[in-house]
């Protein structure tokens, strides 16, 4: 018998003085069995980082048809697709044909990221932005996550103060161009 994934909720405070996106929201979160929670909690990262009317969780882990946050218009376009970790070369130049705007948020190096895409062909890349975090942010926020989650992100300045139950750990969001 297949194991299930496992349901999380977060209530979540956003306050990104960068974008002028406030909001109070909860989100109930799948974490499929072969997911981290480095990885989980990066696609909430990034779902707060982008929030925007018709934000989505997009499908599952092993998903080649959607990426793991989308952004869809009233019309039902895609116009952002938000991919987390490590997408390959491919899903990037299929990210860029689908959608206006193609972003990654990774909690890994980003530069081990973005050393497989050298030479590869991707649609737009100079427009794909990679996002990352400080070295050992995620790691340190992983351990805290529970099954019920309060979550409060505040961004200033790409400076991401994150209060995750009650503690509080604070990163700057790295931007970086596929060259």
């Amino acid at each position: 018998m297949a194991i299930g994934s496992t349901m999380y909720t977060f209530d979540v405070q956003l306050a990104d003085t960068d974008r002028g996106a406030y909001d109070d929201y909860s989100l109930r979160v799948a974490r499929h069995p072969s997911e981290t929670d480095a990885y989980m909690l990066t696609r909430i990262l990034a779902y707060g980082l982008e929030f925007a009317e018709g934000i989505a969780f997009g499908g599952s882990v092993s998903s080649t048809d959607e990426p793991a946050v989308l952004i869809h218009d009233l019309t039902g376009l895609v116009t952002a697709w938000i991919e987390v970790g490590a997408p390959d070369a491919e899903r990037l130049h299929l990210a860029t044909r689908r959608a206006e705007r193609t972003v990654v948020y990774t909690h890994r190096d980003p530069a081990k990221v973005m050393a497989p895409w050298a030479d590869k062909r991707i649609h737009r890349a100079e427009d794909v932005r990679v996002y990352s975090f400080d070295p050992g942010f995620i790691e340190s926020a992983a351990p805290l996550i529970e099954r019920r989650n309060t979550l409060t992100l505040t961004v200033t300045e790409r400076v991401l103060y994150l209060d995750l139950n009650s503690t509080t750990l604070t990163t700057t969001v790295h931007e970086h161009e596929i060259v």
